[in-house]
């Protein structure tokens, strides 16, 4: 009886720890979503102190984007598969950059050197019309994918029925994300443009008697991060085979709150975030009641801003005199 009772404790404890190893690759998958869309948030604010809340629908025009050039092909009539996902990648990039440009120059350039409050609703605006464009040109009802790549490793620890899944998807998610975030961390210390947006940061007066082209630097920040979030609505079409028009307000505020979690001016802080904010929604909604996930990501946030107000790796703001 007691052999038995052990036995019944050993797979229980088993069972537990396959589902918090599930809960764990699920909240990966998502927080690395969540980083990319936050590295735009955190390029902008470090050029120019102002906070773009129309980057999420950026995100959302991006996987809408996406979606039509997948479709296009005709994967489920057994179009190529890897030649779709491409030309969705270079497409929806291309795309959205120019989208990001557009917005640079119509919402932020012209308020540039005001109160940052004008900014702010001018970016605000920008959102509500983005949200308004895609909703009467694409309609309000919910787009849906079919998955598209498939197969995966699957894990069992123990004698128990559950079955620990990691897809292809998920990896494929997690180092993409990864290479990004590498590729602009050098892109950034490395580069003319990096140098460029590095003195742009510090002081734009400075950066321009010095003979860095200010707009353009600018520019190129807005492009790049409409680019990564491209990436991540792509992502997110291919994860969970539906969007609408509604899918960048609600990702774009789980993606600030990522930047501003790692410290926002930082990209490996952002990405920090992400993956925080991600295991935060996937064990919350795992272990109780996925109505309050957000609570439980917001009641973080506010956790860590009281002890570090900057964020986990975010620098103090020099008051320039």
């Amino acid at each position: 009886m007691n052999d038995e009772s052990g036995r019944d404790s050993g797979r229980i404890r088993i069972r537990v720890m396959d589902y918090f190893a599930q809960q764990f690759i699920n909240g990966v998958s998502l927080g690395a979503i969540y980083g990319l869309i936050a590295i735009g948030y955190t390029m902008v604010y470090g050029i120019i102190g102002m906070i773009n809340f129309a980057h999420g629908e950026i995100y959302m025009i991006g996987a809408f984007i996406a979606l039509m050039v997948v479709v296009a092909f005709g994967i489920s009539e057994g179009g190529l598969v890897v030649l779709a996902l491409l030309s969705a990648l270079l497409v929806s990039m291309a795309l959205t950059s120019l989208y990001g440009w557009v917005l640079e120059r119509v919402a932020y350039r012209p308020l540039r050197g005001t109160q940052r409050l004008a900014a702010l609703i001018s970016a605000i605006g920008m959102s509500i019309a983005l949200q308004n464009y895609v909703q009467l040109t694409q309609g309000a009802r919910v787009k849906t994918l079919p998955p598209i790549i498939r197969g995966g490793f699957e894990f069992q620890f123990g004698n128990t029925e559950f079955i620990v899944r990691l897809s292809t998807l998920q990896i494929l998610i997690v180092v993409v994300t990864l290479a990004l975030m590498a590729i602009f961390a050098l892109l950034i210390a490395k580069t003319a443009l990096g140098r460029a947006q590095r003195a742009c940061q510090q002081d734009q007066s400075m950066a321009a008697l010095l003979g860095v082209n200010v707009d353009r630097t600018i520019s190129l920040t807005f492009v790049m991060g409409a680019a990564l979030a491209s990436v991540a609505g792509l992502m997110v079409t291919l994860y969970y085979g539906v969007i609408d028009f509604f899918v960048g307000f609600i990702a774009g505020v789980k993606a600030f709150t990522a930047a501003v979690l790692g410290g926002i001016g930082s990209i490996p802080g952002a990405m920090l975030g992400g993956l925080l904010i991600g295991l935060t929604e996937a064990m919350w909604s795992g272990y109780f009641s996925i109505e309050y996930k957000d609570v439980a990501t917001f009641s973080i946030l506010v956790i860590v801003l009281i002890f570090l107000p900057t964020g986990i790796l975010g620098t103090p703001e020099v008051e320039k005199v």
